[in-house]
């Protein structure tokens, strides 16, 4: 059993761990996809959003969140055939300031508040998580972006940037994020533990856990569950 009295700092994930950053993507791509006579289901949109974006952020250099949004509507062009307006190439960063928490994510982040420093490690630019941060409603400890780390999750680099400005033992740190690939893995190697949060079904097949370094400390199926958690006597 995880025993939270050991750690002082929380690091979470934002989009998929405090926004709902699915419904915030297919929002957008879902009516885009259509008015360019392409119809995919949810999952099918989700996982080549995930297919386009990890391509672009593995790049040889670093390019903004922004930009990377923008090159993902792109190749959804490319792959089935329309060429985007530019309204539409900016569509999906355009949308981030209107991504909405998940429900139970404003009081688990003020419970947790009460008890630990709250740290941001976000693959987004700088900017866009100022949209994010107003709905969040909290105050963070430090927040660690792409932007500042010229790098993406699950480069070691964005987590040692954010281990450095905590200036904590690895050992007070706990990890909190929604993503296997991005998160998990990368934290665990670097000594840190984390809580897998497992918001969907969904999340399940796309974040298959083989090896023990995949292995959360800690699965919770919601931010609500993992408040409780860490307030009980």
């Amino acid at each position: 059993m995880t025993d939270f009295n050991q750690y002082k700092a929380l690091t979470f994930d934002c989009y998929g761990t405090l926004i709902d950053w699915e419904n915030g993507i297919l929002g957008v791509l879902k009516p885009l996809l259509l008015a360019h006579n392409t119809n995919l289901d949810d999952a099918q949109i989700l996982e080549l959003f995930a297919e386009f974006e990890a391509e672009l952020e593995k790049g040889d250099y670093y390019i903004k969140y922004r930009e990377v949004l923008k090159r993902v509507v792109q190749k959804f062009g490319e792959r089935f055939g329309f060429e985007p307006t530019a309204d539409e190439l900016n569509s999906l960063a355009d949308s981030i300031q209107h991504w909405l928490p998940f429900p139970d994510t404003i009081e688990a982040l003020k419970t947790l508040k009460q008890k630990f420093k709250l740290v941001i490690i976000s693959n987004v630019d700088d900017d866009l998580f100022a949209f994010s941060a107003k709905h969040l409603q909290v105050e963070f400890d430090q927040i660690i972006t792409a932007e500042q780390a010229k790098s993406y999750k699950p480069s070691l680099n964005n987590f040692r940037l954010a281990i450095e400005r905590i200036d904590l033992p690895l050992d007070q740190i706990l990890h909190v994020a929604a993503s296997v690939y991005h998160d998990i893995v990368t934290a665990k190697s670097l000594g840190l533990s984390t809580v897998w949060v497992n918001r969907r079904a969904v999340q399940k097949r796309l974040n298959t856990i083989g090896s023990a370094i995949s292995q959360p400390n800690l699965e919770v199926p919601d931010l609500k569950t993992l408040a409780a958690l860490s307030s009980a006597k």
